[in-house]
């Protein structure tokens, strides 16, 4: 697990110096819902969150990614009160069209690793309680689409998965957790 924890460090590390690059960026932040797809479990169940970043006046930015999704395991028995959660440190590489100011739009693709938080609590006292807070990632794309300096909306589509490690003959590995699933949201954007 420790290792783990070091390749998001590293992704942090890489945001962090890539920050001056985004300072003069387009700061934005962006409330979403969206439902999950790509799970036997998640299927269908509603997603909200936010994301905060900043686009350069080139192609290269940096976002913050935090999704909520109540009741992803199902909302009866035996899961209880359950909920999957992200918090995503990304990249995002988009492509201007139209201009920063103004009415444009913006195709992008988006990757970045961080924290997938799942939490079930059992439907009665007898039932058991489960937190995991998994290192995990996400990739995806869409499309910003803005009608003045400072409204627009997004849509995009995302996958998520979980990170876990393992022990081999030859050291560390880190691998694909079992867990997994797709966001598809639409959200509106907000710049200053």
């Amino acid at each position: 697990m420790h290792k783990i924890w070091k390749v998001l460090a590293s992704a942090v590390a890489v945001a962090v110096v890539s920050a001056p690059a985004v300072a003069r960026a387009d700061g934005y932040i962006s409330p979403f819902v969206g439902t999950n797809f790509g799970s036997n479990s998640g299927n269908g169940r509603t997603n909200v969150g936010a994301d905060l970043g900043a686009m350069g006046h080139g192609v290269i930015g940096v976002e913050l990614d935090f999704g909520y999704a109540p009741s992803f395991f199902g909302s009866s028995a035996p899961f209880g009160s359950n909920s999957v959660t992200d918090f995503m440190g990304n990249v995002i590489i988009g492509i201007p069209t139209g201009g920063q100011k103004g009415a444009g739009v913006r195709p992008y693709g988006t990757i970045g690793t961080g924290l997938l938080r799942t939490q079930i609590n059992g439907a009665t006292s007898a039932a058991a309680s489960i937190t995991n807070n998994d290192a995990g990632l996400n990739a995806g794309a869409g499309v910003m689409g803005y009608f003045s300096n400072h409204l627009g909306i997004r849509g995009d589509v995302r996958y998520f998965r979980n990170l876990s490690h393992s022990n081999s003959v030859n050291g560390f590995n880190v691998d694909f957790g079992a867990f997994h699933f797709w966001r598809a949201s639409i959200g509106i954007i907000i710049r200053p």
